[in-house]
């Protein structure tokens, strides 16, 4: 069901889902969380059917601030139109869009604040462009986690130094989510025999990859060796991650991904084995980060000791991709 609510208040909005529950059934037991996602006019549904689908493992209100974008050379009159869905509309959440024009949307925080779950946490996610300082954004400061997504950025490589630069415990980047699938093959094969010590390592990726710049920061804090991170274009059409090779006293493991979904994993004195590795949907990535509600410290490690550690390391290759 879509009630739209034009012209109205965030007083209105309230009133409106207590009427909505009383009269339909609707009911928010079992609600374990509030996400709140910013995006500008026009850019909301992808977000939001990502959130709807990650709601049948988190069932969640989900409030949707839309607002225009900067610059967008429009002087909108102050005005709030709402829509709620609940029921087949919004998975298992219920979704409050939220449509700020002119002053209005100057006010992210007190739009928000009345329509919050009690006594239950918040996540903020930024699908597009994020704040300049996300912990210190309005709606940042409200939020247990901090979403956002280098990737969606002007420049990924520059959105993950700055994120170096301006963590706060609770900020968390689909950068890092997209590397589960990779980390845990990685570790696999590390706790099978021989154990030998890795020497060096190579990671080569896509010029506009902030996760493989990422998946070398993560394997030069882990294994203490050289990382050399490639961020060039390559002969393969693959984009993201391309692939990971691993230098020991016995030979080279290779883990490469040179056609979409499929890595093919080599090591010496072993058949080579082909392995599922798709590129996560935005939903899994989602998913994913609602499964924790408290700070991610080793990505914090990661983002703020990593990458300062491979970048002081300066192995020159495609570092300015």
């Amino acid at each position: 069901m879509i009630v739209d609510l034009p012209a109205t208040t965030t007083s209105k909005v309230s009133k409106a889902l207590v009427k909505i529950r009383e009269e339909g059934g609707a009911v928010a037991l079992g609600r374990v969380l509030t996400l709140v996602i910013a995006t500008h006019l026009g850019q909301e549904e992808e977000a939001i059917e990502a959130a709807n689908d990650a709601s049948r493992e988190h069932p969640m209100r989900v409030i949707v601030v839309s607002t225009e974008e900067e610059g967008s050379g429009d002087e909108a009159d102050a005005r709030l139109d709402a829509q709620i869905r609940v029921g087949g509309d919004a998975g298992a959440s219920e979704v409050i869009v939220l449509r700020a024009y002119g002053e209005t949307a100057s006010d992210e925080e007190g739009l928000v604040t009345g329509l919050l779950l009690p006594d239950a946490p918040v996540v903020v996610w930024w699908p597009g462009v994020a704040p300049e300082v996300v912990s210190k954004s309005p709606l940042g400061r409200i939020a247990t986690r901090r979403i956002t997504d280098a990737s969606a950025q002007p420049d990924p490589q520059e959105a993950l130094r700055h994120l170096s630069r301006t963590y706060a415990p609770g900020d968390t980047d689909f950068a890092w989510t997209r590397l589960t699938l990779w980390r845990a093959q990685l570790a696999a094969v590390l706790d099978q025999p021989p154990y030998e010590p890795i020497e060096n390592v190579e990671v080569a990726g896509a010029a506009d990859s902030p996760s493989t710049l990422l998946l070398a920061a993560w394997l030069s804090l882990q294994l203490q060796v050289p990382v050399q991170h490639d961020l060039t274009s390559r002969a393969t059409g693959s984009s993201g991650i391309h692939g990971v090779r691993m230098g020991r006293a016995s030979g080279v493991i290779e883990l490469e991904r040179e056609i979409p979904d499929v890595a093919r994993l080599s090591q010496p004195n072993q058949p080579t084995h082909d392995l599922s590795l798709p590129r996560r949907s935005l939903r899994d990535c989602l998913a994913e980060e609602l499964r924790r509600l408290d700070p991610d410290d080793l990505f914090g490690e990661v983002i703020t000791k990593g990458l300062d550690q491979l970048e002081a390391a300066d192995t020159g290759v495609g570092t300015n991709a």
